[in-house]
């Protein structure tokens, strides 16, 4: 049965990529098989940090089913480094942390690739790896990016006489004159040391390359667990010194990404290089203990705080210094995470008057981080909200007061922060009364009083957050971010929409269908959206930063729209009217006072395709192709609130209710927001509660499987209640913002203030794993009471 026509956009339809991927016959990576495939391992470093001294691989290369091994040197002048997309002054630009796809003089960090084995199997392969001796002679590691930015630590990178990449430090005149104007009328100064740490992306399916050379035409074509198969073709085919129209990306499905997909790695060129040498397909697929030491990181910065504040709540200025852990190498976002991204965002969505900002992001001998779920936005999130929180305890005040009194106002926007970040819209207030109601936040603030009483461990946490999403504007990056569709209407009447983003679980086969179905007032089943191969879709930027609907939407949108205007012409020829009087209306052309004088969809579509009586000046057919780039990002906001309780005797947090109001804007698919929305603050609590990536101090990676490295349990969290507002933005013709990373940012923030607000402190550092609440539980009880 086919749906309706009418208001498909708002409209909460299940996701229609479901019921390939549910019944198992969706294809990824690993089910690509090609006549003749050989398959790829990879030996990795054992050590933090280490000097090759040799690599004999002649055992290995005798091995039964063995094709070929390489070493770095069998690389050298033929594959390019790892591709860096912002390479920043003064070391970068020179060199620093650049790496290419095997370690070439040493290692630096733990699973640092030194040689590849390509065999008749993936068994034999592995097994191989075994026989490659490698001499090394270790050296000393650093893992604390504080430590590591010490004149006395150990260098990964000796030529440059320093881990610390690059430094951003402005004058603190002014804020040190705010600071102490605030104090001297009687305010208030708080600090506090924070610490976000290092998180492992894990999505279910690890990455995997297949990469297949054909000789007779020079063509490569690569299947890549990717979200951004375009500039992987075109990055891939630099390092490689091919033409870009002789590689080919393909990305089937993929089974997460969170952010670590969006990446070059050194495999996809390991693999692309085996396949031209030995004219064999080659294929790789990640295992799991490999994905959690080398696939990125995410996370990993400390920050130090300062806020100043009146007596009355009002903040005054706020002082932030980050220490950023790049870990060893760079990938594709890695130096600039923290500058674009957290710096830029601290202010939340307060009306601070002065901010100040400073950065050192520091090299150490641990995996290469990253953009993970939110990148950079998730720790100023956790900035802005505790600094909040700060404030409201050493006033005594509540929180959400302290809120209210600081949000920037609805008729402040667009509003110009201190950090000269521009918002485009909002209404914080609002988001924070909805969460408030709908949880019952005065009977809680009762309860807990009482509990209190009774010596029980109740907390109560707000996140008021806004992040930067629609990325895309010029300027944000030396390449172009703007994002493409094209839309072909055939002769029956169907449509087909090729996108340049790559779309990995949000839904937009769903969502840009709905657009043109609502667009062109017919059934959505008439409508096929495909992307993932850059032979067939125009060039686009790929998927992240929650930029897919917001740009990739608004392209879709535009270009349907030029089709609706040339279909108008060609219905009026057929009509005998005047373009200007024709409308479309649920999938018929008709003229504006004579509704029985009409053409369907179809009949137009028939006549573009096929007719040879088109008017003049009008070409056959129907397809275009437009690129969208926004002139300005979008931000999201909402107010998250979480209600814990601890178990005094294990330190256990059990999270008791948990609620949501979030405003991305129009909602195309109320359900799918719903489902970001969910997986976002499943990942946020997972930070707070139980996930942490852990070194030992000799670079040795102590989280390298899911018996070590934690994540959240279905059983461990409440049904989540969600609500929203709406307040478009005006930078794109759909008024969409973007909500694929909204959970995440919110999420930690909110389980931060419910903790340290059930322990009467003003802060308790993630994770709080249950030994680390137990130990202040317990140094709380020692201490004597006043």
């Amino acid at each position: 049965m086919l749906m309706g026509i009418a208001a498909l956009v708002g409209t909460p339809i299940k996701r229609r990529e479901d019921p390939r991927l549910i019944t198992g016959q969706a294809t990824y990576v690993d089910d690509i098989k090609l006549p003749g495939m050989l398959y790829m391992a990879v030996l990795r470093s054992p050590y933090g940090h280490a000097r090759i001294r040799s690599i004999n691989t002649e055992a290995a290369k005798q091995a039964p089913g063995v094709v070929a091994v390489y070493t770095a040197q069998d690389l050298k002048g033929v594959v390019g480094n790892i591709p860096v997309a912002a390479p920043l002054p003064p070391h970068i630009t020179n060199g620093m942390g650049r790496r290419g796809p095997l370690a070439e003089g040493k290692v630096r960090f733990y699973g640092d690739p030194v040689a590849v084995v390509i065999a008749e199997s993936r068994y034999g392969a592995r097994d191989a790896l075994d026989l490659i001796e490698v001499d090394y002679e270790p050296l000393p590691a650093v893992v604390d990016p504080e430590k590591a930015a010490q004149p006395d630590a150990p260098l990964l990178y000796e030529e440059f006489g320093t881990n610390v990449a690059a430094s951003v430090r402005p004058p603190t005149d002014e804020i040190d004159r705010v600071f102490a104007e605030t104090q001297a009328n009687g305010g208030i100064v708080v600090k506090q040391r924070m610490v976000n740490q290092r998180l492992a992306p894990s999505p279910m399916e690890t990455r995997g390359v297949v990469a297949e050379f054909r000789k007779a035409d020079r063509t490569l074509t690569i299947w890549s667990s990717s979200q951004i198969p375009h500039l992987l073709r075109n990055y891939l085919a630099e390092q490689l010194g091919l033409p870009q129209h002789q590689v080919r990306v393909i990305v089937p499905e993929v089974g997460g990404g969170f952010g670590c997909k969006l990446n070059i790695y050194p495999e996809e060129a390991l693999a692309a290089f085996a396949a031209m040498k030995t004219g064999h397909p080659v294929k790789w697929i990640e295992d799991r203990s490999e994905n959690l030491a080398v696939t990125i990181h995410g996370r990993d910065q400390i920050n130090y705080v300062e806020v100043a504040a009146t007596r009355e709540g009002k903040i005054t200025g706020l002082k932030v210094h980050v220490v950023s852990d790049l870990g060893a190498y760079l990938q594709f976002f890695t130096d600039v995470i923290a500058i674009a991204f957290t710096l830029p965002m601290i202010c939340g969505c307060y009306d601070i008057p002065v901010a100040y900002g400073s950065c050192d992001i520091v090299f150490t001998n641990k995996a290469p981080t990253d953009a993970y779920r939110g990148a950079g936005r998730p720790e100023a999130a956790y900035i802005a909200e505790r600094a909040v929180d700060l404030v409201a305890h050493a006033l005594g005040k509540d929180p959400a007061e302290v809120r209210m009194i600081n949000f920037v106002k609805p008729e402040q926007f667009p509003h110009k922060m201190a950090t000269g970040t521009v918002y485009d819209s909002g209404n914080y207030q609002l988001a924070l009364e909805k969460a408030m109601q709908l949880i019952g936040y005065q009977q809680l603030r009762a309860e807990q009083a009482q509990k209190r009483a009774q010596g029980k461990l109740m907390g109560i946490g707000i996140s008021s957050y806004v992040e930067i999403c629609g990325i895309g504007p010029k300027g944000l990056t030396p390449f172009g971010l703007y994002e493409s569709a094209r839309v072909r209407v055939d002769q029956s009447g169907d449509v087909l929409i090729y996108t340049g983003a790559s779309p990995h679980g949000q839904g937009e086969e769903t969502t840009f269908a709905q657009i043109a179905a609502d667009e062109f007032g017919i059934p959505i089943e008439r409508v096929l959206v495909l992307h993932g191969d850059t032979d067939s879709t125009p060039e686009g930027r790929g998927t992240y930063g929650s930029r897919t609907t917001a740009v990739g939407g608004t392209a879709v949108y535009n270009a349907v729209q030029k089709l609706k205007e040339k279909m108008k012409q060609i219905a009026a020829h057929m009509l005998e009217a005047s373009p200007a009087d024709v409308t479309l209306e649920d999938g018929k052309f008709s003229v504006a006072g004579a509704p029985q004088k009409a053409v369907t969809f179809a009949e137009v579509a028939a006549a573009a395709n096929f007719s040879n009586t088109l008017p003049p000046g009008i070409e056959p057919g129907l397809e275009t192709t437009v690129f969208f780039e926004p002139e300005a990002c979008t931000f999201p906001f909402g107010t998250h609130i979480c209600v814990v309780e601890i178990d005094k005797d294990t330190g256990e947090v059990h999270l008791r209710r948990y609620v949501a109001v979030d405003d991305c804007g129009r909602q195309l698919n109320p359900l799918l927001v719903a489902g970001q929305i969910h997986g976002g603050i499943v990942q946020g609590v997972g930070q707070a509660l139980f996930e942490g990536v852990v070194y030992d101090e000799n670079g040795q990676l102590l989280t390298s499987t899911f018996m070590d490295y934690a994540m959240p349990l279905a059983s461990e969290l409440p049904p989540f209640e969600l609500d929203h507002t709406v307040t478009p933005t005006p930078y794109n013709p759909l008024g969409v913002k973007g909500v694929g990373e909204a959970g995440t940012i919110a999420a930690t923030p909110a389980v931060a203030g419910a903790v340290a607000d059930a322990l009467g402190l003003p802060h308790v550092d993630i994770p709080f794993t249950p030994e680390r609440i137990w130990r202040i539980i317990q140094q709380q009880q020692a201490q004597p009471q006043a």
